[in-house]
């Protein structure tokens, strides 16, 4: 975070926060967005969903029809638009990128962690796959589940 004062490499302590905090201070500078918005801008081609949760999660609960799959460990190397790893996906740094996990809090920061590789319109989705899949929008079920 900007405004941080370290000492020799390490955060002071008046300048460590909780997670709640740092939480509070990523989403005051990301443009949040709705399942129901996200899903619109979906398929107006106005942006990549990027699905950041765990296998057992997604083998559980269903994949979102479209969204690209990246475990967060990936992330910033898949999405980097000059990474020699990045995904086809990958276009540039104006690409609207809306990141989920499960219930929304670690795609705040991941998707801080894109803007900080200069993927400026990069967000997240509000109550992450939970809220997707409360608000009725697209889930393709797992094999075997109904």
């Amino acid at each position: 975070m900007t405004g941080e004062r370290t000492d020799g490499g390490r955060v002071t302590a008046d300048a460590r926060v909780g997670i709640d905090e740092l939480l509070e201070r990523v989403r005051s500078g990301l443009d949040r967005i709705e399942p129901r918005a996200a899903y619109e801008a979906y398929r107006a081609g106005d942006a990549l969903l990027v699905d950041t949760r765990y296998a057992a999660l997604r083998e559980r609960d269903g994949l979102i029809p479209g969204a690209l799959v990246v475990e967060r460990n990936e992330l910033e190397w898949r999405l980097d638009p000059l990474g020699s790893h990045r995904a086809a996906e990958a276009v540039g740094h104006d690409l609207r990128v809306v990141v989920l996990c499960n219930e929304g809090y670690a795609s705040s920061l991941a998707a801080e962690s894109l803007r900080r590789l200069g993927l400026h319109r990069a967000t997240d989705l509000i109550g992450g796959f939970q809220a997707w899949k409360a608000a009725g929008l697209p889930v393709l079920r797992p094999a075997g589940k109904r």
